[in-house]
């Protein structure tokens, strides 16, 4: 501290007299000026010089006001240190008081726990014993339902099995009485009206069809399996059945089969 007075010191001395030289040499430049051009016309004097300001000085005042914002700024410093400590023992405090809080919830939980599981435990007990009683009633009450079940399917088998023999029955007599081949050609006519030979179809054609149609004739899908002509008269045995839809139903319902597959032998 010694030091830096001594330093402020002596450039307070050096400012002072760097300004008594500049009021020396401005006072014999006037002088001579005066002395020496006193027929020359007076013109601007033309001079470069600088001010020193006084806030620029360092004055005692300075140093004092120096030393004292030195001293806050360490007063200030201190006091953030103690606050950060009374900060940290509040936090450390504060940690601790929540430990102990959650000790003590800990605690009350594990006993709460061990009253509800020795009560769960009771509860299971009854809860086995009611489950057990009611799997016995659902057993017995399943054996029973799989019994009416059996006598329902069996009693259903049979009437299907009725209805069946019925409808076969029906379809046998109809084949007979020639509604079969009655509907069979009407079937073929209307396919055929609406066939448009290809150029590839040859003599002796004859494809198997499979024709998947709608109770009342509407045409479902159809599909040429074995077949002796080429792609384009598949194709064109297939528009045809498409275009006869809906396809003839015939005059006894008994024959009517949704999965329809019949041999397509054109008149050529």
């Amino acid at each position: 501290m010694i030091s830096m007075n001594k330093k402020h010191k002596n450039n307070i001395v050096s400012i002072l007299l760097a300004c008594t030289l500049h009021v020396v040499l401005f006072s014999s430049l006037i002088f001579v000026y005066e002395t020496s051009n006193a027929n020359i016309p007076n013109r601007p004097l033309m001079l470069k010089a600088s001010l020193i300001k006084e806030e620029n000085l360092i004055t005692p005042k300075k140093i004092e006001d120096k030393k004292r914002r030195a001293a806050e700024e360490e007063k200030r410093l201190s006091d953030i240190k103690l606050e950060k400590e009374r900060i940290e023992r509040n936090k450390k405090a504060e940690q601790k008081r929540i430990e102990d809080q959650k000790k003590e919830k800990e605690r009350l939980r594990q006993e709460e726990i061990a009253n509800k599981r020795k009560k769960e435990e009771e509860q299971e007990k009854k809860r086995v014993e009611a489950e057990r009683k009611r799997l016995a009633d659902i057993e017995k009450q399943r054996a029973e339902n799989e019994r009416i079940r059996k006598e329902i399917e069996a009693a259903e088998k049979q009437a299907q099995l009725d209805r069946e023999l019925e409808n076969e029955q029906k379809r046998l007599d109809a084949m007979r009485s020639g509604a079969l081949s009655r509907y069979m050609y009407a079937l073929m006519l209307k396919i055929e009206n609406n066939w448009i030979q290809p150029i590839g179809a040859g003599k002796g054609l004859s494809c198997t069809v499979d024709v998947r149609q709608l109770p009342g004739g509407e045409v479902v899908s159809v599909s040429v399996t074995v077949c002796n002509g080429d792609e384009s008269v598949r194709r064109s045995i297939e528009a045809a059945v498409y275009k006869a839809s809906p396809l003839p139903n015939p005059e006894d319902p008994s024959l009517f089969e949704r999965n329809l597959r019949f041999i397509f032998e054109p008149i050529q």
